[in-house]
């Protein structure tokens, strides 16, 4: 295989999934360790991506935001694994709240055998559903996020201060061990502060590929959650040890 062919294979796939493992590039591309190396240095050098511990992830800034059909296409099976395991953690009769965005969103599928759970989201479309499978839900109120079809807005933060929770799950944009979890529009992050300083337990989902990434916006530190995730890098997961615990998706 050509190297431009190697490299566009390895864009392709950080398009998909925004994160691409070394060993798994070795296997897709039929070639050396080398050699992938050398290809995610040029590729690095060109601007295209960023070399991280074991891989690449895609270049992002502290304001960057994809869309909701950018998100529903990345990391789809990583995301999945994770929404099961989160699901698992729900227990009868439980108030909780679901986070808006695809990581919360793809935990619906998996609920559908809960009882008795009532819903509290500012996610549209989560709220829509939910309601499918016959779950009592709350849509709080206020102006909506076109972008991420989430509830924003200072009404939303004074209805979450009404209400507790037994779990809250919520999306993040950035894990980090020195920043905490952060995500890029300090709107959306206001909330997330006031739901989690209502809830029992809280639980962060987050895909490999938003590990080690920093956003605008501080929503918690590390200590205040427990992270869900589909890493697996025991490596990547140590530098984690403030989190109060770390649930690795089957």
């Amino acid at each position: 295989m050509l190297t431009e062919e190697r490299q566009q294979l390895i864009l392709m796939q950080l398009k998909t999934n925004g994160i691409v493992k070394l060993q798994d590039l070795v296997q897709t591309l039929n070639c050396s360790i080398s050699t992938v190396r050398r290809d995610l240095q040029e590729l690095e050098d060109q601007g295209k991506l960023v070399r991280v511990h074991g891989g690449a992830r895609t270049v992002t800034t502290l304001q960057t935001e994809p869309d909701v059909l950018e998100k529903s296409s990345k990391n789809v099976q990583g995301k999945r694994k994770i929404a099961q395991k989160a699901v698992q953690q729900i227990q009868s009769d439980e108030v909780i709240y679901l986070d808006a965005g695809t990581s919360t969103e793809a935990m619906i599928p998996f609920m559908a055998q809960l009882t008795s759970v009532l819903v509290v989201t500012n996610g549209v479309q989560l709220a829509s559903q939910l309601a499918d499978i016959n779950i009592k839900t709350y849509l709080v109120g206020g102006e909506l996020k076109n972008t991420t079809k989430a509830i924003i807005g200072a009404d939303v933060v004074e209805t979450i201060k009404n209400f507790r929770f037994n779990r809250v799950f919520m999306g993040i944009n950035g894990v980090h061990p020195e920043f905490g979890f952060t995500t890029p529009d300090p709107n959306e992050a206001a909330i997330k502060r006031a739901v989690l300083h209502q809830s029992e337990i809280n639980y962060f989902l987050a895909d490999t590929s938003k590990l080690n990434e920093v956003s605008f916006a501080k929503v918690a530190d590390l200590d205040e959650g427990i992270l869900i995730t589909d890493e697996t890098d025991q490596t990547v997961l140590n530098s984690f040890e403030q989190i109060k615990e770390i649930m690795e998706a089957d």
